[in-house]
């Protein structure tokens, strides 16, 4: 980028799970822990299935890869749930440059997070990482009729900001993520942890928040 971060654009938006915070393995051992319980083993493959989806959509296909009765599959994502809330009380790290970053940008320029993860998780996420007043807007997938990769999220954010969308800048590490601040008319840079996470509706890709850091 040839303008620093706070001039270019007039907010910042970060993703949560995997992107902002080091989540997605506490995800995995939830998702295992769950599948375990009902028999079976979460593999590589569930995991690119789910990653950064919304609960429908995860609750379906629990159902369907555990062999419950379809209804059944909110009732397997509470239990994820239940766990994962238990975990993020204990300890949350930070992405590499991700603190260190939101540090960085924090009072010049307004920053929001946009997050699939219910509000009960996210608030016990960021209270763990020491971020609970870091944001000027919080938007979980509670506040919204339909979660990413639907563009209300985004869309809830910037309302909240002050901030038209085409002067906003993303940051996501997930398809679904990629998928919702395109839609919602945002700029995006992702930062995917998986290699076969397909990021290329994305304006840049980098590998690090570290390499932003300069620019910041």
């Amino acid at each position: 980028m040839n303008e620093t971060l706070p001039h270019r654009y007039r907010a910042v938006v970060f993703d949560m799970d995997g992107l902002l915070l080091d989540t997605e393995v506490l995800w995995q051992r939830a998702e295992e822990e769950l599948f375990a319980a009902h028999g079976a083993v979460f593999s590589h493959a569930d995991k690119m299935r789910v990653i950064g989806a919304s609960f429908e959509h995860t609750a379906e296909f629990f159902a369907g890869r555990l062999g419950q009765p379809l209804e059944r599959g909110a009732e397997l994502v509470d239990e994820m749930i239940q766990t994962m809330h238990a975990a993020l009380q204990r300890d949350v790290a930070g992405r590499p440059g991700a603190l260190e970053l939101v540090a960085r940008l924090r009072g010049r320029v307004p920053l929001g997070l946009a997050s699939n993860s219910p509000r009960r998780l996210v608030d016990a996420a960021l209270r763990t990482a020491g971020l609970t007043d870091a944001f000027d807007a919080i938007v979980s997938s509670d506040d919204v009729a339909h979660s990413k990769p639907a563009p209300d999220i985004y869309l809830e954010a910037c309302r909240r900001l002050g901030v038209s969308p085409a002067e906003t800048l993303a940051l996501e590490d997930s398809s679904s993520g990629v998928a919702a601040a395109k839609a919602a008319g945002l700029a995006c840079i992702a930062v995917p942890q998986y290699a076969e996470t397909d990021v290329t509706a994305a304006d840049r890709v980098v590998d690090s928040l570290e390499e932003l850091l300069a620019e910041a």
